[in-house]
C-alpha cells in the first residue's frame, strides 16, 4: 500500500504529458471521447496531449498539479476559477483549430459547446476541481483525498472558499469520496448526448464551502 506521506504534488510541466494525459482522460472518458474523437483524425488523447503540451488553456500544463511517488506521476488535478472562462475559451478554440483543421474543428466545438449544459464551466467566485485522476493500480489508496485537498488548498491560498466539482451518476464511488471530504450534491443535469464515439452520462454538481 502506498504511503500517502511519500506522495509530492507539484506544479505540473511539459514534459509530464505522457503520464498526465492518461490520467486526465480517466477522469471522464466518455465526455472526452464524445467531443474530441475523430475517425481519421485521432483519439481524444491526442488532442489532450497537444493541448497540455501546448500549455494554455483549461487542459494545458500550466493548469494542472500532478502528484509524484517515488518519482512517478500517479495523479493529475485541476483548480481554477470562473474567471478563466474567456481566456480557456480563446485557447481551446485555437487548440481545436490547430489540431483539427477548419474541416472537423467547428463538430468539436459544437460537440463540447453541448456537453457544457452537462457540465457547465465554473461562474466567478468558484474554485472549480476537474480533471482528477489516480494510477488505476494505487486507487482506493487515499492518494484521491490527497490530491484533493492539495487543490482545495491552491484555492483556499487564491482567496476562494467555494469549490465545485462535477461527477457523472454513474460513479457512485467517486461521489461518496467527495461526500467524505465535505461536498454535498447541489444540482443534476440529466444528458441524451451520445455519439459513435461516447455516451456522456448526466452529471452531479457538487459544492463545499472551506472554513
Amino acid at each position: 500500500m502506498a504511503e500517502m506521506s511519500a506522495v509530492r504534488f507539484r506544479a505540473a510541466s511539459p514534459q509530464d504529458a505522457a503520464a498526465a494525459v492518461p490520467l486526465i482522460h480517466s477522469s471522464g472518458p466518455a465526455a472526452f471521447d464524445y467531443v474530441f474523437a475523430v475517425p481519421g483524425r485521432g483519439d481524444a488523447q491526442a488532442f489532450l496531449r497537444h493541448a497540455f503540451v501546448d500549455g494554455a488553456g483549461e487542459f494545458g500544463w500550466r493548469n494542472h498539479v500532478v502528484g509524484e511517488l517515488e518519482g512517478v506521476v500517479v495523479a493529475v488535478g485541476a483548480g481554477y476559477g470562473g474567471e478563466t472562462a474567456l481566456a480557456f475559451t480563446l485557447a481551446a478554440a485555437r487548440q481545436i483549430l490547430v489540431h483539427y483543421g477548419l474541416r472537423h474543428a467547428p463538430g468539436v466545438v459544437a460537440r463540447g459547446l453541448r456537453v457544457e449544459r452537462v457540465i457547465p464551466p465554473p461562474s466567478r467566485g468558484m474554485h472549480y476541481l476537474a480533471h482528477l485522476g489516480v494510477s488505476p493500480a494505487l486507487r482506493g489508496q487515499g492518494i484521491g483525498r490527497a490530491l484533493i485537498e492539495a487543490l482545495i488548498r491552491r484555492g483556499e491560498q487564491a482567496g476562494r472558499r467555494r469549490m465545485v466539482l462535477d461527477v457523472a451518476v454513474s460513479n457512485p464511488r467517486a461521489q461518496a469520496l467527495y461526500g467524505r471530504l465535505g461536498f454535498a450534491v447541489s444540482g443534476e443535469r440529466a444528458s441524451s448526448l451520445a455519439n459513435a464515439q461516447g455516451v456522456v452520462p448526466g452529471h452531479r454538481r457538487m459544492e463545499r464551502v472551506a472554513g
